[in-house]
């Protein structure tokens, strides 16, 4: 029997990957700044469209960010970025497999906009895509 398939329960405790706020790390989203304005008129973020038809809000890590944005955000204007952290959530942030088999983070619940880390704008270079501040990995 392959042992990574076996219950885990019966390793010994120092094989065992327990979740921990030290291994949390800094996520994001990119939104319109019009949904964001309203999200913190409303004090929650409850997600843009297609969050809202998938049934949770998207996250990129800062590996997939950029793609993120050039694959679903290209030459559109007016963007933030959104910084969290994804240890403030617990079991309603999960990370599934999504795109190219990769683990993308998703939120399973609102996003309450005094979770924000920090927001910054996410303008168009000359060459029609985004220029990204400098991401914690």
């Amino acid at each position: 029997m392959d042992r990574c398939a076996g219950d885990l329960t019966r390793l010994p405790v120092r094989y065992r990957l327990v979740y921990s706020p030290a291994m949390s790390r800094i996520i994001y989203k990119i939104a319109p700044r019009s949904l964001w304005d309203k999200a913190v008129e409303m004090g929650v973020f409850e997600g843009a469209p297609i969050d809202l038809a998938d049934g949770f809000i998207h996250f990129s890590t800062a590996e997939q960010a950029r793609e993120t944005a050039a694959k679903h955000f290209a030459g559109q204007t007016d963007l933030l970025l959104i910084a969290v952290d994804d240890g403030a959530f617990g079991d309603a942030m999960r990370y599934e497999v999504s795109r190219g088999g990769a683990l993308f983070p998703h939120l399973y619940a609102a996003l309450p906009v005094s979770a924000a880390l920090w927001v910054k704008e996410l303008p168009l270079g000359p060459d029609g895509g985004h220029v990204f501040p400098d991401l914690d990995d």
